[in-house]
């Protein structure tokens, strides 16, 4: 007969004992194997990032002040290419051809150190040369038969007061004739990815020598990776034989932590000017290589005052513009899970801080290291880098251990 609550005497009974039955057959079933479920290795936990491949710094792109006439490029050794303007124009490029002469020179006989390298002899033809190019107000050094010339005189004769005599007699010296030397400067030129450029004489003289502002700059980084290169052009004076005391026409040099390149000036090409500038920010040592080209002149002192200052003005707003930019706050970009279910929430240790300027994408690399089972509050479990700066990925808290009943039931 029911009781008072409706329920048969003895069903509430007889399911607790339905139940002691089960966990007894479960123990019995485990048996010996329960001691080995409880002792198991746990499983590795999985760390999980929302780290893109890239990002960009904040903010809206910096406007630069392009000049108004000609082309211009500018780019950053290690951060990449801060914009341009015309900077694909094909035009004349006067003396700064002669950035590809030294680079051909000191790829095919290179120096080191202080190195003088071999003698360059003056022939009577070479004398004829300078003679003839008199006439014609060209740059040049006088030369005379017999005199030798280190092949770093030389070079500091063709980069400093920009000898178009001394372009010829190094064109001669190395390939035999001019036409030679100046296949060797175009197949160089091609090498470098320098498609918009054709080189007719090793000095820039001829019109038909031309390039671009950005084919330059990429010539620019090149020549710079030459220690000996960069050392000459950053020379405000030189001795060398017969002349003496030579003097580099490159009037910016010091100024806005300008280092070279070269200058170049020819009624057609009008003011131009290659170059390179340190620049530091946050304690990280820069360079910046740029050109400025076809600025408008009567003369060559008028269109290099005219490129002078153009560059001037771009170099002042670059170290305006590049600083330090935080591109990854200490906010979380993931998680820890363990196998049973516990998490921990992962964050950059310190803000991630790259140089750099706003709207520049920076590429991201986000590593992980193997967290173990649990991960204890402020954990390294992996990093994030970008432009060379790396912080570590911590967690934020620790992970829970796994229940016994996990342990007794869990399948791998």
């Amino acid at each position: 007969m029911p009781d008072t609550y409706g329920k048969t005497p003895g069903r509430g009974r007889g399911r607790l004992v339905a139940v002691l039955v089960a966990v007894a057959l479960l123990v019995v079933l485990l048996g010996g194997g329960s001691a080995v479920q409880l002792t198991r290795d746990l499983p590795a936990a999985t760390l999980a990032t929302t780290v893109a491949a890239t990002m960009k710094i904040p903010g809206a792109a910096p406007r630069l002040p392009w000049p108004d006439s000609g082309s211009a490029e500018l780019m950053i050794e290690g951060l990449g290419r801060l914009g341009g303007s015309s900077s694909d124009t094909v035009a004349p490029i006067g003396s700064v051809a002669k950035v590809m002469t030294a680079y051909v020179i000191l790829k095919n006989h290179p120096l080191q150190g202080d190195e003088e390298g071999p003698s360059l002899t003056v022939t009577a033809a070479d004398v004829a040369d300078y003679k003839a190019r008199i006439a014609s107000n060209q740059s040049l050094v006088p030369v005379r038969v017999g005199q030798k010339l280190t092949e770093r005189d030389a070079i500091e004769a063709l980069m400093l007061p920009s000898a178009n005599n001394i372009a010829h007699q190094l064109a001669i010296w190395d390939a035999g004739s001019e036409a030679a030397f100046v296949g060797k400067m175009n197949a160089a030129a091609a090498e470098l990815g320098m498609a918009d450029t054709t080189y007719t004489d090793p000095s820039g003289y001829l019109p038909t020598t031309v390039s671009t502002a950005s084919d330059q700059v990429k010539l620019g980084r090149a020549a710079l990776r030459m220690e000996v290169f960069a050392e000459i052009v950053a020379l405000e004076s030189a001795r060398i034989p017969v002349t003496g005391k030579i003097r580099n026409y490159n009037d910016l040099l010091g100024v806005e932590g300008v280092s070279g390149i070269k200058t170049g000036s020819t009624d057609e090409a009008g003011g131009n000017l290659l170059f390179s500038a340190g620049l530091t920010v946050g304690g990280r040592k820069l360079t910046i290589v740029g050109a400025v080209f076809n600025q408008p002149g009567l003369h060559t002192p008028e269109q290099l005052a005219n490129v002078n200052r153009e560059v001037r003005a771009l170099l002042k707003a670059v170290r305006q513009t590049v600083k330090q930019h935080t591109l990854l706050p200490a906010e979380p970009v993931g998680e820890v899970r363990t196998a049973w279910g516990s998490t921990s929430t992962v964050r950059p240790s310190t803000p991630l801080r790259v140089v750099g300027w706003p709207g520049m994408t920076v590429p991201l690399k986000a590593d992980t290291t193997a967290p173990g089972a649990t991960v204890t509050a402020g954990q390294a479990v992996g990093s994030v880098e970008a432009s060379g700066v790396r912080v570590d990925l911590r967690a934020d808290e620790a992970t829970t251990g796994p229940s016994v009943w996990w342990r007794l039931t869990r399948t791998g």
